[in-house]
């Protein structure tokens, strides 16, 4: 009871920082210190669990690299912005996506869409440039754009399979990967149907003359659209097809944008500039650091114990538990490794099991994670979009709710 008490504490602290405007990377930082305390994780033990994953997991596991790499990766994705500004690129996103899809909603969920199948840790923020430009030219609030780029971002995590959630759970359940993608595929429409009623068929201001491009040939409107395009698909491709950290790809991109376009050497540094973004740097230090304490602690396993001891309903114990703690950590295989074994009995195994409840459990990790602070995609959106945090919560809600809602109705129409 203790640890549930002092996580749930440390993430209304966090909100009520958030609150005070304090910046949000010094808030997590402070969030996460104030839990280590609370927790009682001293540094020996935070030295030891590092050890621990430098010794048991791979290298791009570990805290360090993912603190190095996101790092890397989030501050470059500045330059790319930059870059394609200064070159006059961002200007004719707009119009071409405009003269590829035909509609502005279209266009504003296509870019996060696309990209929510590139499985990197804060890749929120490949498609976060496009989308503010995007929403920035037709009139959409900051916040809205945020929660698009978020929501769209993160559709594919129940059913594609470079998102190492689900072949873990084809593991450990023992049932056929057909089996798990056509179940879960519900999630994935219900959060796609809430994204179209509550953030694209709301708050869109009515088209305007200067949104009425003349109509342009398709061709020109596909290189438009190519030239902005493919240095996120280059960085998709490398990452996915030889598997190449996605910081290194956006910098090889970087490089050849620039050389492409013919930019003078002199600008580079003046472009290169923009990648000085502290916050940022302290955001994913606080997060990283955050769930190296829940780690450490044991804290999660301790809240497991206590759902066990109240004898909470089955079909409670098999959302509620992956909810609290995607909402706790903020990492979709983490919550699954985590609380996967422990909801077996209640869902089964192989021919068995209850895929209802499975499903279940899913839109409890999904719910969690889609209003989470501690998310990294969710916090570094309300910190690049420049709104509350509490603002883009707030907007995912209504198609979090669905997911959550598709999930108790798969759990009817098996039983």
């Amino acid at each position: 009871m203790y640890a549930l008490g002092v996580i749930l504490a440390s993430l209304l602290a966090l909100i009520g920082l958030l609150r005070l405007k304090v910046k949000i990377g010094l808030a997590m930082v402070v969030t996460a210190a104030v839990l280590a305390v609370f927790l009682g994780v001293t540094p020996g033990e935070m030295a030891g669990r590092l050890v621990a994953e430098w010794q048991d997991g791979a290298l791009t596991r570990t805290t360090p690299y993912l603190f190095i790499s996101l790092t890397a990766l989030l501050l470059l994705v500045n330059v790319v912005g930059e870059a394609m500004s200064q070159i006059g690129l961002s200007a004719r996103l707009v119009p071409a996506m405009q003269g590829l899809f035909r509609s502005r909603r279209v266009a504003l969920a296509a870019i996060p869409l696309l990209m929510g199948m590139l499985p990197t840790p804060g890749g929120v923020m490949l498609s976060a440039p496009m989308v503010r430009e995007a929403g920035d030219k037709i009139g959409v609030s900051r916040s809205r754009s945020g929660a698009i780029n978020f929501l769209f971002r993160h559709q594919w995590e129940p059913v594609w399979p470079l998102f190492p959630a689900v072949p873990f759970i084809q593991s450990i359940l023992g049932i056929s990967a057909l089996s798990i993608v056509s179940y879960h595929s519900v999630l994935t429409v219900a959060g796609m149907v809430g994204g179209v009623l509550f953030l694209l068929r709301v708050g869109i201001p009515p088209r305007k003359q200067e949104h009425m491009e003349a109509k342009a040939a398709l061709g020109a409107h596909a290189m438009d659209f190519v030239h902005v395009f493919w240095p996120i698909a280059l960085t998709a491709v490398l990452y996915i097809g030889l598997n190449i950290p996605p910081a290194i790809g956006i910098f090889l991109a970087i490089v050849g944008l620039l050389l492409l376009h013919r930019v003078e050497w002199r600008r580079w540094p003046g472009i290169f500039k923009a990648a000085k973004e502290p916050d940022m740097v302290l955001l994913l230090f606080g997060a990283l650091w955050f769930k190296l304490n829940l780690d450490a602690s044991g804290a999660v396993g301790n809240v497991v114990d206590f759902f066990a001891l109240i004898h909470m309903p089955p079909v409670l114990v098999v959302f509620l538990l992956p909810m609290l703690v995607g909402a706790s950590t903020g990492v979709t295989m983490g919550t699954v490794a985590i609380t996967y074994p422990f909801l077996i009995p209640y869902i089964g195994h192989g021919a068995q099991a209850d895929m209802g409840l499975e499903t279940l459990a899913f839109a409890g990790v999904v719910f969690g994670l889609m209003l989470s602070p501690i998310h990294l995609c969710m916090a570094l959106s309300a910190s690049y979009f420049q709104t509350p945090l509490t603002r883009i919560i707030l907007k995912v809600l209504p198609a979090a709710l669905c997911v959550a809602a598709a999930g108790f109705v798969m759990v009817l129409l098996t039983r």
